[in-house]
């Protein structure tokens, strides 16, 4: 006779959950941005737990995400608290390393308490190779970068210069792409880099760009408040630092309040940045604060109102050579709500809107001007730019659609990882 402590019923449930495959298993990591708020990180975190992943991810605390420790959707977010918010270099640097040491303690946490099979590592900053070396080397987990900014370029773009710490930030990438089984790039150009500039194997890189959620992104009634009486509204949205041009836009708006004596024209900036109080004394300075609406960070409701109220959209990115490789989420999210664009002409802004938009010449503010009069005086032409915008959302670039672009990747990357039953 058998002396048992389990009953026959449990002993069966151990033996389903030993033949049950196990979930596969996805640890990610951002420093740039806290999670939910990161609208690429959280739109993967999402599709891949809707479909059967197990997802942990460890992000900063930031306004509205000051929690420790969350679920959101299934999904374990493990928060860190941040010195501060950089601006200069000596404060990147302190930034970049209190985040990996923060960064490193929790990954150790998630592995005891969650565990996980593979590390997706989410830049800036290019140090992230650090902890997906230390799990690949000695514990075997597989390591992906998600490549959402070219650092060396992002540099430049900051500070102006090269130098040892531009040549520093090339070594990083390199390494990152060393240490990484796979990489996900958010565009061709991206794509280029990783295999040319990198050595990263062809069949290793795959592109997942960082399209609108149209579950997200919405047209909402206009609410005419925003125009303050004027005929018109011109929006931008986005981060406000140095290298999103936005003392150009001031520039092209004072051109068209002096020189063409535009005054029927409103102009809202929404969003917030390390430089938002040094452009908001700009606008003070060029006598602008009647003509330009400054919201800070705002709700979506907010967000989705004023884009949706608004005649023309911008995108004032300056010409360089970060901006010209790199994809703007704001440029889809104009197209997804119909509105028409004008940028400077670059390359992944082009590829992106492709006839949506008007392509002003590099740097030429008077010509960014002329190209917001040209849509606001043809309003039909500005209806079919966004018709045209809208559809090329809806059947190419949202985010459904790179949705399945995602899982086939996270499908390749995990086989022969989880163990066989």
């Amino acid at each position: 006779m058998t002396n048992s402590l389990s009953s026959p019923d449990e002993t069966a449930d151990a033996r389903d959950n030993a033949r049950r495959p196990r979930k596969p298993r996805l640890l990610m990591i951002v420093e740039n941005l806290a999670v939910p708020f990161d609208r690429r990180v959280w739109s993967e975190a999402t599709a891949l737990a809707r479909n059967g992943y197990e997802v942990s991810v460890i992000c900063p605390k930031g306004k509205n995400a000051t929690a420790s420790y969350e679920v959101i959707d299934g999904i374990h977010i493990f928060r860190h608290w941040m010195p501060l918010e950089a601006s200069g270099m000596k404060g990147y640097l302190v930034e970049y390393v209190a985040a990996l040491v923060f960064e490193f303690a929790l990954s150790l946490k998630v592995l005891f308490t969650r565990g996980f099979d593979v590390i997706q590592a989410c830049n800036p900053p290019d140090t992230l190779f650090l902890i997906g070396a230390f799990y690949k080397y000695l514990f075997g987990k597989k390591f992906v970068f998600d490549h959402h900014d070219i650092s060396p370029e992002l540099f430049e773009a900051k500070f102006g210069r090269r130098g040892i710490m531009w040549k520093m930030l090339c070594l990083l990438e390199r390494l990152t792409f060393k240490v990484a089984d796979y990489s996900i790039a958010t565009n061709e150009s991206y794509r280029g880099i990783a295999i040319e500039r990198d050595g990263m194997r062809p069949d290793r890189v795959f592109v997942v760009r960082t399209g609108p959620n149209l579950k997200r992104v919405r047209i909402l009634p206009p609410d005419n408040k925003w125009k303050k009486g004027r005929r018109f509204l011109v929006a931008y949205v986005g981060v406000i630092a140095k290298q999103e041009g936005l003392d150009l836009l001031l520039e092209s708006v004072k051109y068209l309040r002096d020189e063409r004596k535009r005054n029927d024209i409103q102009f809202v900036i929404v969003g917030g940045g390390p430089d938002q109080e040094e452009v908001v004394k700009l606008s003070h300075r060029a006598g602008l604060d009647d003509a330009v609406t400054f919201t800070g960070r705002v709700d979506d409701h907010t967000l989705f109102t004023i884009l949706s109220t608004a005649n023309v959209c911008v995108n004032p990115d300056r010409p360089n050579a970060m901006n010209d490789k790199s994809t703007m989420i704001k440029i889809m999210e104009y197209m997804a709500l119909g509105k028409p664009i004008v940028q400077f002409d670059m390359t992944e802004g082009r590829n992106s809107a492709q006839e949506a938009a008007l392509y002003a010449l590099k740097n030429d503010t008077a010509d960014f001007a002329d190209r917001i009069c040209e849509l606001l005086d043809d309003p039909a032409k500005a209806e079919r730019m966004g018709a045209f915008g809208r559809e090329r959302v809806l059947n190419v670039l949202a985010w459904e659609h790179e949705e399945k672009k995602l899982l086939a990747f996270y499908e390749k990357v995990f086989q022969g990882v989880l163990p066989s039953r």
